[in-house]
């Protein structure tokens, strides 16, 4: 078969994608591919959750069925690498878009920002358990104040992955991808993604 590419991504990898929202930027990458044969796509959310929060999530994970992507509900990202499938493969790339610990407190806050870097480094920490050796771990985040504190490079040092590059991010590379708010009354309602990159890190 052909091989693919939609930005830093090619249909020949094996893709593992966590804390999606309504599988929009799956979807996006299954349909540049014309397969997701190779994709594996989960949610923190169950799937009845999903449906009702956001209004294209079942048409998108039926597509992406069709498609041939291994879906899976209920993951959570700082302990993925115990999940009973998730365990016993290895990705390359682990793509975690927008990670958010949830709306507690204001952006600004401390305590908040502290909650959004337990996440991201949870998430590296069994993210690295799963990526191929050489293979790469990349996070979609916002640059600006307040989210820059999060240091993602920091928290990504912290785990002892290279830092490899740092990208522009723009939601038209990815046509069909309807970023989320994800909790609150309107969790299907998309938020300014302003300035923002995508992390880049390995276990080299």
């Amino acid at each position: 078969m052909e091989e693919k590419r939609i930005m830093h991504y090619c249909s020949s990898d094996k893709i593992l994608l966590v804390g999606e929202g309504d599988f929009s930027f799956s979807l996006s990458l299954a349909r540049a591919f014309g397969s997701a044969v190779n994709m594996v796509a989960t949610s923190l959310d169950s799937r009845e959750s999903l449906v009702l929060k956001y209004g294209s999530a079942s048409s998108n994970l039926s597509e992406l069925e069709v498609l041939g992507c291994t879906i899976f509900h209920n993951v959570d990202v700082k302990n993925m690498c115990q999940h009973h499938y998730l365990k016993n493969n290895r990705f390359d790339p682990i793509i975690f878009n927008f990670p958010h610990a949830g709306f507690i407190l204001r952006e600004i806050d401390e305590m908040q920002i502290r909650l959004h870097r337990g996440l991201v480094s949870g998430f590296l920490k069994s993210a690295k358990e799963m990526v191929y050796y050489g293979g790469e771990i990349h996070i979609s985040h916002k640059t600006s104040h307040p989210y820059s504190k999060w240091d993602i490079k920091g928290l990504a040092k912290n785990e002892e992955l290279v830092f490899i590059e740092e990208v522009d991010f723009q939601q038209s590379y990815y046509p069909g991808y309807s970023n989320k708010r994800g909790s609150g009354f309107q969790c299907d309602q998309s938020f300014p993604i302003g300035n923002s990159s995508t992390f880049k890190f390995a276990t080299w």
